[in-house]
């Protein structure tokens, strides 16, 4: 006797189960998102993070202090085709974030979506201040972000075919994905408690997801000794972020900046994507992820960590929500859908960095540079090379002989370093986050430029201390590229060799 179950799976897998995919609206889509992105690559300059990957990239390991190999990788890539090309180092960015796209749509035909869902879906992502706009550079969030939206489309397609090869490239996504960084078991946890629910349980007992669980562990073990082999860092990083966090309102304000970064129609079609996994009998298959965002939004706010963190499972919930509103027989909806699509284009096209130069104001306060990081943190970097390399010049040539550069701040390093020999500049050498594991600066090193920092505090690191420079760029970001001063260390108190591990640090 057939069950019930392989009845449903056997009629699930027919093609005629499923509507036509919207390619060519979806198309239309993806490639006004494409335009919109590809006419910001240019603007401003690079992101911090973006420096640093470069950084990094000409030091490939198989772990960092910060993050996984794959963003370097990416960059050395982008750097060695195209180098010092800002524009170049951002397309993957803009190629991954078009596939989201495409991939969201494809979730709500999976959910048994028509066209007009499918079109709705691809219209919230690409309308969402934040899962398009993180296109515009290149960050470990714009890659994480679409290998979870990835993995959720493997996953959901299993649900309905229960073709257990998709499992195995579930579990390689999240291979990969681990090399970029460590949230997506978070996103695994919240399936399996889901799952255990609502749901179908068979997926725990599938040879296929374990199998899938130790290629995922096999591929992590390089990252994992190399974290093993400095204490951890990785993991020790989630303290500094809650601090960061605290100073924009932490806790306070995670949940509605979360919203937010979804957009207006986003925000509208998550609420109702919970709402019909919860509720929609033609949905209850799939109910687990209602429960996921509620799981990780809790998690996240416990532990303090960043609002986008949650942001990759919001394709499949909206898609949720596109499948339930487009089915709704609800002579309303068509009308408000409208108006709810032209203020997501408005505001999406507001959160666009289309601004010259010459209207963006300064940051009044740490914390409003640290709401706005991805516009203060791309600016000030010609004027910190600059005013770097003039103090370097004005050292006696005696000093310069053995002199090193040493920066506060890891973006401010990478900064340095990226053209050093461009500006004529020693070796760059820095405490801070996983810039500080690349190497120690040598014992002959009697006179530092030290960029950054505190008075007080450097003078418990050298015997005299003077300042000799100054960088204060207008729109740059406060105590990176703005009211920094440059100092003159002379005479370590201790070794370099010695002083070093305990100068490190992840802040």
């Amino acid at each position: 006797m057939t069950s019930v179950a392989e009845t449903d799976v056997r009629e699930g897998d027919r093609p005629e189960a499923r509507q036509p995919y919207a390619l060519v609206g979806v198309t239309a889509i993806a490639l006004v998102s494409a335009m919109a992105l590809l006419a910001t690559l240019g603007r401003y300059g690079f992101f911090g993070d973006e420096l640093y990957f470069v950084s990094a990239g000409r030091r490939l390991a198989v772990g960092y202090a910060d993050q996984g190999p794959l963003l370097p990788a990416i960059a050395r890539l982008m750097d060695l085709l195209a180098p010092g090309s800002l524009i170049a180092l951002r397309i993957p960015a803009v190629l991954v974030t078009i596939a989201a796209i495409f991939l969201s749509a494809q979730i709500a035909r999976e959910f048994g979506g028509s066209r007009a869902a499918q079109l709705l879906t691809a219209t919230a992502y690409a309308t969402s201040p934040f899962l398009l706009v993180q296109g515009s550079q290149l960050a470990t969030n714009t890659i994480d972000t679409a290998l979870w939206v990835l993995i959720s489309w493997l996953l959901i397609r299993w649900v309905r075919t229960r073709q257990d090869g998709l499992l195995v490239w579930a579990a390689v996504v999240t291979a990969i994905d681990m090399q970029v960084k460590w949230l997506i078991p978070f996103f695994w946890v919240a399936v399996a408690i889901g799952v255990s629910i609502y749901g179908p349980r068979e997926l725990l007992r599938r040879p296929a997801l374990w199998l899938g669980g130790a290629i995922v562990v096999v591929a992590t073990v390089p990252s994992l000794t190399w974290q093993a082999g400095h204490d951890w860092p990785q993991l020790r990083l989630g303290a500094v972020v809650a601090a960061e966090q605290s100073v924009i309102g932490g806790r306070y304000t995670w949940l509605p900046i979360a919203v937010m970064a979804a957009g207006v129609l986003g925000a509208v079609l998550l609420f109702a994507g919970v709402w019909a996994l919860f509720r929609w009998e033609s949905l209850r298959p799939y109910r687990f992820l209602g429960l996921m965002p509620i799981l990780l939004a809790v998690v996240f706010m416990i532990t303090n960590g960043r609002p986008y963190y949650a942001v990759g499972c919001y394709a499949a919930v909206m898609a949720a929500g596109a499948v339930r509103w487009t089915q709704s027989a609800a002579r309303w909806r068509p009308f408000v859908a409208v108006p709810l699509v032209a203020i997501s284009v408005v505001v999406v096209v507001f959160s666009l960095p289309l601004k010259s130069e010459s209207t963006i104001d300064p940051a009044d306060s740490q914390a409003e540079a640290g709401l706005q990081i991805s516009v203060y943190g791309k600016f000030g970097w010609p004027e910190l090379r600059r005013a770097t390399a003039e103090a370097y010049r004005g050292l006696p040539e005696s000093a310069r002989e053995k002199a090193v550069v040493i920066v506060d701040s890891y973006w401010q390093a990478s900064a340095l370093d990226v053209d050093r020999e461009s500006y004529g500049l020693p070796a760059i050498y820095s405490p801070n986050r996983g810039f500080g594991y690349f190497g120690t600066p040598p014992d002959a090193a009697t006179t530092v430029l030290w960029v950054g920092g505190d008075e007080v505090d450097l003078h418990s690191i050298f015997e005299t201390v003077t300042p000799i420079g100054r960088v204060d760029a207008r729109l740059g970001y406060p105590g990176v590229t703005r009211d920094v001063t440059i100092w003159r260390g002379e005479q370590p108190r201790r070794m370099w060799s010695q002083a070093w591990p305990d100068m490190l640090r992840l802040d």
